[in-house]
């Protein structure tokens, strides 16, 4: 790929945050319907915390149940980093044959993998734990699915139920091509590195990837060097900031700050004291996004949110996150919300 080309675009760290918010329909709620459940899952929707695909959901579409991540236009896998992941069944491929190992050594371990399980299953669905006993085996049956066929379907409480499907009919590199117009979409301005370590594949396959893309990439100068933007996307990314949503609460995992390092994240987090209470060396909390920026971290138990705002936040402010709290379309809960403020009231 041309690194050495010029950037023709510079832009602000205000731009990229605006962009993502837009791109990712954090601004403005979508509504309630398939289309909308594909957009917010564009990158998929990690859902290794239970239930986390649902508030990511929730924070991007109006109307969001307790039951919609089982709507049947989505379905969960194992995908980027072997993590729990709901997107599209359309997309399905994308999120898994796209990530196929390109040495031949993954790739054959990957195969195998995945003719042991369709052997076993013979078109059953078993638990992981089950599987993994019969054949003496472990996490590493995830290897399987960068095959494309292997489904799961986790609700959070048990082990994972597990079958396979039919391969798709899409060339791994072309999968992996959409795979990083995806990831371009949601996390650009973006580098070939950053989609790497995102996706949990090699630098040479994610390179390969970028490279087939030059021709719609735009070379970008932001605040963390040159990097690219697909070239449909300059408009939005020029475009006048529109008002951010009084508050959103972001699960543990969510796009809008998933998998950033470093530089990367401070970008998104300016402070080192407070990207050290974002992201922690433990179980990262949610992210609490007041106005277009992250002022604090949430976390919940049962009925219970608590809310660690960094700063202390105006009433209207507080109202909102409060509101965005009681909203939750949390599963099993049999008694109203109830928060509490931490820090920042």
């Amino acid at each position: 790929m041309a690194g050495s080309v010029q950037p023709q675009l510079k832009v602000t760290r205000q731009q990229i945050l605006a962009f993502r918010r837009r791109v990712c329909a954090l601004d403005e709620r979508m509504p309630k319907g398939s289309k909308s459940l594909r957009r917010a899952a564009w990158a998929g929707l990690q859902d290794s915390m239970p239930r986390a695909a649902l508030l990511s959901l929730h924070a991007r579409i109006a109307g969001v149940e307790p039951s919609t991540w089982e709507d049947p236009s989505l379905v969960q896998l194992w995908g980027p980093r072997y993590q729990v992941y709901v997107v599209a069944k359309r997309d399905f491929a994308l999120f898994s044959i796209a990530r196929l190992p390109d040495n031949e050594k993954g790739r054959l371990r990957a195969e195998q993998m995945a003719k042991r399980l369709h052997v076993h299953l013979r078109g059953r669905r078993r638990a992981d734990r089950e599987v993994g006993r019969a054949l003496g085996i472990g996490n590493e049956m995830r290897y399987g699915a960068t095959t494309g066929t292997i489904a799961i379907r986790w609700g959070g409480a048990r082990a994972p139920e597990v079958w396979t499907v039919a391969a798709p009919e899409i060339e791994p590199a072309d999968a992996c091509r959409e795979l990083a117009r995806r990831y371009l979409h949601v996390f650009g301005p973006a580098t070939a590195e950053g989609f790497a370590r995102w996706a949990g594949i090699s630098q040479r396959s994610a390179t390969g990837a970028f490279a087939s893309l030059e021709g719609s990439l735009l070379p970008v100068r932001s605040p963390l060097g040159d990097e690219w933007l697909l070239v449909e996307e300059e408009p939005a990314i020029r475009a006048a900031e529109t008002a951010a949503a009084p508050a959103r609460l972001l699960p543990s995992g969510d796009a809008f700050f998933l998998l950033l390092q470093g530089a990367e994240r401070e970008l998104l987090v300016p402070r080192k004291d407070q990207r050290e209470r974002l992201w922690t060396s433990r179980v990262w909390p949610g992210a609490l996004l007041v106005e277009g920026e992250i002022r604090g971290t949430w976390r919940r138990a049962q009925h219970t949110v608590r809310i660690d705002a960094w700063a202390r936040l105006s009433r209207a402010a507080r109202d909102a996150v409060e509101a965005e709290a009681r909203a939750l379309p949390l599963p099993g809960i049999d008694r109203p919300i109830e928060v509490v403020w931490e820090t920042g009231a």
